[in-house]
């Protein structure tokens, strides 16, 4: 059974704003729909599907190039899943280096607010730590 939707429609069953939805077109990860004789868009379960699969790598986190990369990979079919397990594990390396990054900006922001005995501005110490010196 194929079923066609209207763009507001796939939005609305994908959970995906239009506007993104058009932004995946313009940039090739959705392909353009076929057009109704009023020149709305019409989309199929394919749509959907790959619709899905492109949100959900965007949910974890995947860039657009990586996402294009696995869907790629995905309309091979056929192909080695040793190149996907590469790529997702160069995205888990990035996703551990960005929690270092926080963890370190949090050690930082606490050192600033322990640094800070409250009082005025002139003397607050983390005005002090963010000001260039002159």
């Amino acid at each position: 059974m194929r079923t066609n939707f209207t763009i507001g429609q796939l939005a609305s069953v994908a959970a995906t704003p239009s506007a993104t939805i058009r932004y995946y077109e313009k940039i090739g990860l959705l392909e353009s729909p076929s057009r109704s004789n009023s020149n709305y868009r019409i989309y199929g379960d394919n749509d959907l599907a790959r619709l899905t699969f492109v949100r959900r790598a965007r949910e974890i986190g995947f860039t657009i190039d990586q996402v294009r990369s696995l869907l790629a990979f995905s309309d091979q079919g056929d192909g080695d899943c040793c190149t996907v397990m590469a790529l997702t594990e160069q995205h888990l390396a990035e996703v551990e280096q960005k929690i270092a990054d926080l963890i370190e900006l949090k050690e930082h922001l606490s050192r600033l607010l322990t640094s800070c005995r409250g009082g005025r501005v002139a003397d607050c110490r983390i005005i002090d730590a963010l000001t260039p010196p002159r």
